[in-house]
């Protein structure tokens, strides 16, 4: 093995043959293949210190191929590791059992062949790659991704390439899937005080990293792209090459004419992109700051009811406001976006509804069948004394954007920045692709009703609004 290859306390610290730290053990290991490490090795190894010594407890490492992030994070580090906490479990996994073994075999090349000046030695009976035990008690575990992992703890979680393919990175099924076993089984093996590491090259906005940056805060990320961008951490200029050495500026930049655009953004840059099949120009869509003086309104709901749990990723119950300019614009004004039950459902339609004011249309999808029909009577009467429209949805998601697409294409809609707005653009964004299209049916649903409303007076909305 090469290191320049493409590719609070658990224990007592580590003092056989000196070496207290992962930058000495690992400088000590490299120089014995005749090489030592680059640049931004040697910041990926201040970052795994720091989980070492506890003051960061979850790590995410994006860097593109051939970047030896894998040498460091998924087979010195554990040899580390188990130098200084010798009595600790470390769980591995990847997009695959035998890439996992295979960094699991690498690992235990390390410690069988180098690992006694550091106190690191296996069990005489630990012969399998991708599970073994140390004399110290440390306990080694590669999975893959999915893969059975029941009756294991962990007091690191190593995960290393978890997803496989394009084919995989672009399946709402598979990123789902991939995400609700990291969730439910995965760190349900995290011991109290445990640490995790996400070792990978990014393939899409909504892979494991990219969920876990919108959903966690709790993250510390490094990132390094192939061609270095304005701040880049290493202080590289301008378009400079993360591993020079490894491959030249003009390499990468031929790989980037050879991958084409998409691809080199996200496994390269490590900045994935929307897939070019937007319904949506989001650039056009404009900002209305103070209040904006509408004639009419509408608030459209697209309903659901379910509340998030374990194992689950359901759909929102969404209430989009739109109100009309005199000028022909429309304007985004409110996003409700919640995962409630039933009953918390028809109170919020209610308490929206108080709110919003009479003047506001109220717009309802209503479900095919007899059981529409009695749930739209039903919120109906609910919601007496306001203006309520329903209708059933016809033609496909798609072809029910095209009249707002239409609309933001032309440059005739605009948002009020608020906490929602970011939700919003980034749904639109990734519609029709992304996993969830709830806001992007409420939107259908108000421009639709907004058209077929007349305008209402400035002095008789006044008059309707109680004022």
């Amino acid at each position: 093995m090469k290191c320049s290859a493409g590719d609070d306390d658990l224990g007592p610290a580590a003092s056989s043959g000196g070496v207290t730290d992962f930058k000495a053990f690992a400088e000590t290991l490299c120089a014995t293949w005749g090489q030592k490490p680059a640049r931004h090795h040697l910041v990926l190894i201040d970052a795994l210190q720091r989980v070492a010594d506890g003051s960061t407890d979850r790590l995410m490492v994006q860097m593109p191929p051939g970047a030896a992030k894998s040498t460091y994070a998924s087979v010195l580090f554990p040899a580390y590791w188990f130098a200084s906490k010798p009595q600790s479990e470390v769980i591995a996994a990847c997009h695959t059992a035998s890439l996992a073994e295979h960094f699991g075999r690498r690992l235990r090349g390390v410690i069988a062949e180098q690992g006694a000046p550091f106190g690191l030695a296996l069990e005489a009976n630990s012969r399998s790659a991708g599970r073994f035990s140390l004399t110290g008690g440390g306990q080694y575990f590669a999975a893959g991704v999915r893969g059975p992992i029941t009756g294991r703890r962990a007091d690191l979680i190593l995960i290393d390439d978890p997803v496989k393919s394009w084919a995989e990175a672009d399946s709402k099924v598979a990123r789902r899937s991939l995400f609700d076993w990291y969730r439910a089984e995965l760190l349900s093996r995290l011991k109290p005080g445990g640490r995790v590491v996400l070792i990978m090259t990014r393939w899409h906005v909504d892979d494991l990293a990219g969920r876990l940056m919108k959903e966690d805060q709790n993250w510390s990320t490094l990132r390094f792209p192939a061609l270095a961008e304005a701040d880049d951490p290493l202080g590289r200029v301008l378009g400079e090459a993360l591993w020079p050495e490894w491959q030249t500026t003009a390499e990468i930049i031929r790989r980037r004419e050879t991958v084409g655009k998409r691809v080199f953004s996200a496994l390269y840059q490590q900045s994935p992109t929307v897939d070019q099949c937007e319904a949506f120009d989001v650039p056009l869509l404009g900002r209305f700051t103070g209040t904006p003086a509408v004639v009419r309104t509408v608030r459209a709901w697209d309903l659901a009811a379910t509340v998030a749990s374990p194992g689950r990723d359901p759909d929102w119950t969404v209430g989009l406001k739109l109100g009309a300019l005199e000028d022909g614009r429309l304007v985004v004004l409110d996003v409700i976006r919640v995962r409630v039950g039933p009953a918390e459902v028809e109170r919020l339609l209610v308490q929206t509804a108080r709110g919003d004011g009479v003047a506001t249309i109220i717009s309802l999808a209503q479900d095919p069948g007899q059981a529409g029909v009695a749930q739209m009577a039903y919120l109906k009467r609910a919601l007496s004394g306001f203006n309520v429209v329903s209708s059933p949805e016809t033609g496909s998601k798609l072809v029910r954007a095209l009249q707002s697409s239409a609309v933001i294409g032309r440059g005739g809609m605009l948002l009020v920045d608020a906490r929602w707005t970011a939700d919003f653009i980034e749904e639109l964004q990734l519609f029709p692709n992304g996993d969830k299209d709830d806001q992007v049916d409420a939107l259908s649903r108000a421009v639709t009703t907004i058209g077929e409303i007349p305008a209402v007076s400035r002095t008789a909305l006044h008059t309707l609004m109680g004022r």
